[in-house]
């Protein structure tokens, strides 16, 4: 057992590191999009579209990832999903000399593909890498890598891609065209140097996935019968992870992305200040992911689960109706609550799967979508009411509803009546 332990140290480090790579590509969105909309002078509804690009890819990829595990394994699954998310990577440089947002939504179509493939094979792969008993525990326990990425990415972000300068409309036409051009060319090209960065990173993690061995669980070890979508759909419990996956993403997804504008209106911050929220957001959520892995010890998933969903409902219920700083303080809240959420649907959605894993596993990733989805929802509803971003956060509370539905009883292992 102990020698079986020692085997499964290295790929479960290597995999933990996938969690906290894909952190960072996700939650620097939350810059990108006000920066974008910035650099690129877009709407409010056009900067959504950073959203849509990645979360529409894992809804088209998530299909074609199981495919590829299935198979080619796990091993060759990851080293293609990281060089996938490399090249979307490098796509920024092209993107920022042209000032072509169309080039930086093909880059992050490519990028959303890359993270499909990864998070299809790395969330299965890190629960078999263990005992069974302790597999959501180990899930959470590499998906607090991804938490750490939640509060490092935005302060990245800010520092590195964020000037803290905005123009009003009346200002910059007020600019000659030379000047104009050379602050919007300057902060479009901020992005480069980390994007670039982290495409030569993703391709050294790549290489070493190559060079080291990996144990590979091979579906006839599982079963006889190499599963199915239609099969996993029977099951009940895997029907609700999937809709509650849907709504817990779109949740996540619409806090951050409005969070920079919510920090800046509701906190009367600057722009830098409104980003370092964003990483303390982050660290809040990291931080929660990881007592969340520690109470599981004594509270199962299930029940905690529907705890934290109980707080984020009170938690958006705060957002929506209080004035100023604590406004801030209870989106803070919400990513420390939010944290477990996105592993814990998984594990249980995944549960007594066996042979039907790899496609439950694709399923669950591909209601990914709803990041794609609820953020347009949201920026309708804002804009419908002369731009009060508070009332928006009405979707993120109707989402955790949702999860508490889960996490009270559609969890719960149930075949569907044949």
């Amino acid at each position: 057992m102990t020698k079986t332990k020692n085997n499964y140290l290295l790929p479960f480090i290597l995999v933990t590191s996938l969690f906290f790579l894909w952190g960072i590509a996700n939650n620097l969105n939350g810059i990108l999009i006000p920066h974008l909309r910035k650099a690129l002078q877009l709407s409010n509804m056009q900067s959504t579209f950073v959203d849509t690009a990645v979360y529409l890819a894992y809804f088209l990829a998530a299909i074609p990832a199981g495919i590829i595990l299935k198979k080619f394994g796990y091993k060759k699954g990851i080293i293609t999903g990281l060089l996938v998310f490399a090249t979307g990577a490098f796509l920024f440089v092209p993107a920022a000399n042209s000032r072509t947002y169309e080039v930086f939504l093909l880059g992050l179509f490519i990028i959303g593909c890359g993270l499909t493939i990864l998070e299809t094979a790395a969330n299965p792969y890190a629960t078999k890498l263990g005992d069974a008993e302790s597999a959501t525990a180990r899930l959470n326990l590499a998906q607090s890598f991804n938490g750490l990425a939640a509060f490092l990415a935005p302060v990245m972000g800010t520092m590195f891609i964020l000037s803290g300068k905005e123009y009003s409309q009346e200002e910059l036409a007020l600019m000659s065209e030379v000047d104009k051009i050379a602050y919007l060319s300057g902060e479009a090209a901020s992005v480069k140097m980390p994007y670039m960065l982290l495409g030569i990173f993703l391709v050294g993690i790549a290489i070493l996935f190559f060079v080291n061995k990996f144990p590979e669980f091979k579906e006839e070890e599982e079963g006889t019968n190499a599963g199915s979508l239609g099969d996993a759909l029977k099951q009940k419990h895997l029907v609700w992870a999937v809709v509650a996956q849907l709504f817990y993403v779109g949740a996540q997804v619409c806090v951050t992305s409005f969070f920079v504008r919510m920090a800046i209106s509701g906190g009367g911050v600057d722009e830098k200040t409104a980003g370092y929220y964003l990483g303390i957001y982050g660290l809040l959520f990291m931080v929660g992911r990881f007592a969340g892995t520690a109470m599981m010890r004594f509270i199962a998933p299930a029940k905690l689960l529907s705890l934290y969903s109980v707080a984020c409902i009170l938690l958006s219920l705060v957002a929506i109706y209080a004035d100023g700083q604590y406004v801030v303080i209870a989106l803070g809240g919400l990513g420390f609550f939010m944290s477990i959420m996105f592993p814990t649907i998984f594990s249980l959605g995944i549960k007594d799967m066996k042979e039907n894993t790899k496609p439950a596993s694709s399923l669950i990733v591909m209601a990914i979508i709803g990041g794609a989805i609820f953020p347009v929802i949201m920026g309708n509803i804002i804009d419908n009411a002369n731009d009060n971003i508070q009332i928006g956060y009405t979707v993120p509370m109707v989402c955790f509803l949702v999860v508490l539905y889960f996490g009270l009883k559609g969890h719960q292992p149930q075949k569907n009546a044949a």
